[in-house]
């Protein structure tokens, strides 16, 4: 459990802080050097591999810290949208865990909801409104 929040805590921060303006233009400013120091080095194998591999690396590493950051807010958004239809009276509770659905059950609920907004919008253009609930 310790590991798991070190890298939560920094898999957190790092993403904050890649994310910044000042991160991207450090960035941009790395390969503005290394594009000026080509010539200094004859445009060598060397050099084209010093940029590739840095690139690399980071981007391999940076994969895991953006899948760790979309995974945490994906889960909090579930959450909440999950205590909202809980506490949304009429709403049904069977919703609750969409995610965890086999993609046959989840295509039933989405099939039952594209009729529901296909029927709503019909109701909006004949002057209707569609805030009501539709089962009894």
């Amino acid at each position: 459990m310790r590991n798991a929040t070190w890298y939560s805590q920094f898999a957190k921060k790092a993403a904050h802080i890649c994310g910044r303006p000042r991160t991207f233009s450090i960035a941009v400013g790395v390969i503005g050097l290394w594009i000026v120091t080509g010539p200094m080095f004859g445009f060598s194998d060397t050099w084209q591999l010093v940029i590739n591999t840095g690139t690399t690396i980071i981007t391999f590493l940076m994969v895991f810290l953006i899948q760790n950051t979309q995974n945490r807010d994906t889960q909090a958004i579930q959450v909440k949208l999950d205590e909202l239809i809980r506490a949304t009276k009429g709403a049904h509770n069977a919703l609750l865990d969409l995610e965890e659905l086999e993609e046959e059950s989840l295509d039933a609920f989405r099939a039952k909801y594209q009729t529901l907004a296909s029927a709503a919008r019909a109701k909006l253009e004949s002057g209707l409104e569609d805030t009501d609930t539709p089962e009894p």
